[in-house]
């Protein structure tokens, strides 16, 4: 079986470092689908205004490994402890294929708007299907090893100086990234200067006793 890219992500992140972890951690995040020529047929949308959320089904092309492993290091337990790779989202799987469940804003001029994705830019989509509440929402639903994981959040100082380089409305999505901390889990130097480009300015941070500090934030 081949698949076709229907469609591309086109978001702020134009690295894997500082993409949320998972779809809907930083909502305020603002992202687009913009279709392939050969799939930019305004009827194969027809209907899908009326979801509030959809699945992405979409592929890591920021990941390159020969063969595949049966056990992977989560980030979330530190990077040291293996888990089975079908028992985690690990992007090195024997197909390199993630799965998202975004919020869909709108259906303008054949591009989708979505909130709270976990792509970087570019980032090929191969389906796209309606998210359907009474059959996708299991409110039962266990989340194994996962359920025992604190959740990693910090303190932001962001400078009103600096907060204010950035246009008003990339700012809540970038504080929401921040907020759940982008570091490696298994990093934690509180004197070294981490850095990651957001919606085209450079975003340098320190993160010390819990508390995040942008220091810097460049024009690229």
């Amino acid at each position: 079986m081949e698949l076709s890219v229907i469609a591309r992500v086109r978001s702020d992140f134009t690295t894997k470092f500082a993409v949320p972890r998972q779809a809907g951690l930083a909502e305020s995040v603002l992202s687009r689908v913009v279709f392939e020529p050969e799939y930019a047929n305004p009827d194969a949308l027809r209907g899908l205004e009326g979801f509030s959320h959809i699945w992405l089904i979409w592929g890591f092309d920021r990941v390159r490994r020969e063969g595949w492993s049966p056990t992977v290091r989560p980030p979330r337990l530190g990077g040291n402890e293996r888990m089975g790779v079908f028992a985690t989202r690990s992007p090195f799987r024997p197909n390199p294929l993630g799965l998202s469940a975004v919020r869909l804003l709108a259906v303008e001029r054949g591009e989708l708007i979505i909130a709270g994705a976990d792509m970087a830019d570019m980032t090929p989509v191969y389906d796209i299907k309606p998210y359907l509440p009474y059959a996708d929402l299991r409110p039962e639903a266990v989340g194994g090893y996962t359920d025992l994981l604190p959740e990693r959040r910090v303190e932001v100082s962001f400078p009103e100086e600096l907060l204010e380089r950035l246009p008003e409305e990339k700012r809540a999505g970038l504080l929401e990234v921040l907020a759940q901390d982008p570091r490696p889990s298994y990093q934690a130097d509180p004197e070294r200067v981490y850095g990651f480009e957001f919606g085209g300015y450079e975003i340098r941070f320190r993160v010390s006793e819990g508390t995040l500090t942008v220091t810097e934030v460049l024009p690229m």
